[in-house]
């Protein structure tokens, strides 16, 4: 009866270590990808997995290092996701506010994700909303800016985002949609895979449809408002 009770006791001492080792965990997976390229992602298993009942189904992702990436794709991104990116901790609460309002008020249901918010879900987590998903999310994107550069962040962004169906990463588009090498791309071209990210299953950078063409043309606005490439560098 004595161990018992001491067993009883020690469950709520161990429940409250529990947020301890979930921060450890989470830590000990982002922490060396500071260094160590991500081989994959759970965005990319879990279409891996919904492809096994595909016929003909082949996930493209080739990891390229920022240097044999075009520069003009990182801005591209940033100019049509995160304009504020190089300022914000990982959040952007001018944006969560303002979708916050236009929700409120019942007008277009609008997202204020962060690259770093996105690389949080697309390498970690799932799809989908609720509270429990936002949540290790936003875990995930404190760690990420505490201790990966801005630059670090943009690497793995434009090597893990889906430009197609089974279309990973910089290179993989670049092949896909333009037969050259990530390295070779045009501003039009980096500008026309930028626009398809909001929804990648529906829109083609390869065959752009005049919602594609007008937003590629608005991002290489935004991209020559912002200074080009120059915006992100890391003594700006």
């Amino acid at each position: 009866m004595v161990q018992a009770g001491k067993r009883k006791r020690r469950w709520p001492r161990r429940l409250l270590w529990l947020p301890v080792w979930l921060a450890t965990f989470m830590l000990l997976q982002v922490a060396p990808l500071r260094w160590l390229d991500p081989p994959t992602s759970m965005f990319m298993l879990i279409r891996q997995v919904e492809g096994l009942g595909e016929p003909g189904f082949t996930l493209r992702q080739e990891w390229r290092d920022a240097g044999a990436i075009a520069s003009c794709l990182p801005i591209s991104v940033v100019a049509a996701e995160d304009q504020t990116f190089p300022q914000h901790a990982g959040f952007d609460l001018r944006a969560i506010e303002k979708a916050l309002d236009s929700n409120a008020e019942g007008g277009r249901v609008r997202g204020a994700s962060t690259i770093s918010q996105q690389v949080a879900k697309n390498l970690y987590l799932w799809g989908g909303g609720g509270y429990l998903r936002k949540g290790i999310e936003a875990v995930y994107t404190v760690l990420i800016e505490a201790f990966w550069s801005k630059q670090r962040i943009l690497e793995v962004y434009v090597n893990i985002a889906e430009f197609g169906d089974g279309i990973y990463g910089a290179e993989a588009a670049a092949q896909a949609f333009f037969g050259k090498p990530a390295s070779a791309l045009s501003s039009s071209e980096c500008a026309l895979l930028a626009a398809v990210l909001p929804n990648p299953k529906r829109y083609s950078a390869a065959r752009p449809g005049p919602y594609v063409q007008r937003r590629a043309a608005w991002i290489q606005r935004q991209v020559r408002q912002l200074g080009g490439p120059a915006y992100l560098a890391p003594d700006r």
